[in-house]
């Protein structure tokens, strides 16, 4: 089985591409930095990061190029794939790119940059907007205020 899950913040905003030929799918290329997560001897206590290659295409690809920005924190579901090619000066050039089935949002749109909405992408891009201030607002902590009288309203106890 070939699956990788990561959640990290992209280094910058997404590459948008358009791939040749008759019906040109959409190309998004990121860079995900993505935490370890044991802090390295001699690096003075400071989180180190891998920064992993990903690559949507088609409507993930519009998806990733509509929402997606230097700095926010997402989670990628998807499948790693290698390659190589052959560059300019005539050496072999060897990749990995974690091709995205999956991509949503790690944190709400408001820690990210002040406003209060999230989306989440399934696979083939579509979105879905927050329900949670259906139920209660988020509180100053990230967590969800859950208003009085719920209880009688769930269907288990």
């Amino acid at each position: 089985m070939n699956k990788v899950i990561l959640m990290g913040r992209l280094t910058r905003d997404p590459d948008i591409r358009y791939s040749q030929g008759e019906n040109g799918t959409q190309v998004a290329r990121y860079t995900l930095a993505v935490d370890r997560r044991f802090r390295r001897q001699g690096n003075d206590g400071q989180q180190s990061a891998d920064f992993i290659s990903c690559v949507a295409f088609g409507k993930s690809a519009e998806f990733a190029e509509r929402y997606f920005h230097k700095g926010i924190k997402i989670i990628v579901t998807g499948r790693l794939q290698t390659g190589s090619y052959t560059n300019r000066d005539g050496a072999r050039v060897y990749t990995t790119d974690v091709v995205v089935e999956d991509q949503e949002f790690a944190e709400s749109k408001s820690v990210s940059d002040g406003t209060s909405s999230a989306y989440r992408a399934p696979e083939g891009g579509g979105q879905r907007p927050d329900r949670s201030s259906e139920i209660g607002s988020d509180s100053a902590e990230g967590f969800m205020n859950i208003p009085d009288g719920i209880d009688e309203e769930l269907p288990f106890k």
